[in-house]
């Protein structure tokens, strides 16, 4: 028996059915005025920073583990949308997870279905958002793709990322959102943030 808990980001598998199905670690709800982000170190949840003004992430948020947005997932945005100036974030994939149920607390592990995605450059590093369903959930989990979600939940996840770390009349804010993807781009950028994590941690 294991005497130690998992460290989020590289003790958890992806899941045997990725990218079709995926283990996603909770860091952050919508009921959360501070925003927690994995300690990589340590795997312990750490408080980020509070979370500005009124930005509430609308969805539950965290990360994919055993995924590393490096050199392939960068190369596909390059290529994608002809720039040559991006790179990856060397973090985690991150991954927003709808689901009807109330959650009170992150550091927690759950299984989704990937339906979408948003395509964000921060800075010119490709970050990635996953939009995925929590698995068997009442009211989403039937969904496929994503362009069954409601425009208004899409706008909501992106003005959070837009705005959510630029405080007001901010000129420092270099975000921008490039593309909304549905379910096979989802899953092309699961696969190539897997194969970057083989590459940079499994030698």
């Amino acid at each position: 028996m294991n005497k130690y808990v998992a460290h989020p980001w590289h003790g958890i598998p992806l899941d045997e059915e990725h990218p079709y199905i995926v283990n996603a670690y909770i860091e952050v709800t919508p009921s959360d005025t501070l925003k927690y982000e994995l300690d990589k170190t340590t795997g312990l949840l750490k408080i980020d920073r509070p979370q500005l003004f009124s930005n509430i992430c609308p969805t539950l948020y965290g990360l994919i583990p055993q995924t590393y947005c490096g050199e392939r997932v960068a190369k596909h945005c390059r290529t994608k949308f002809v720039r040559k100036d991006i790179i990856g974030d060397k973090d985690p994939l991150d991954i927003c997870v709808l689901t009807e149920k109330i959650v009170t607390h992150g550091n927690i592990l759950l299984k989704a279905i990937p339906i979408g995605g948003i395509k964000l450059i921060d800075n010119n590093e490709a970050d990635d958002k996953i939009v995925a369903v929590l698995k068997d959930d009442a009211l989403y989990g039937e969904w496929e793709n994503i362009n069954q979600c409601p425009s208004r939940v899409l706008e909501r996840l992106e003005h959070y990322f837009l705005t959510y770390k630029k405080a007001p009349k901010s000129q420092n804010n270099k975000c921008e959102i490039v593309d909304v993807y549905g379910k096979d781009e989802a899953l092309n950028i699961i696969k190539l943030a897997n194969e970057d994590y083989k590459e940079q941690f499994i030698k």
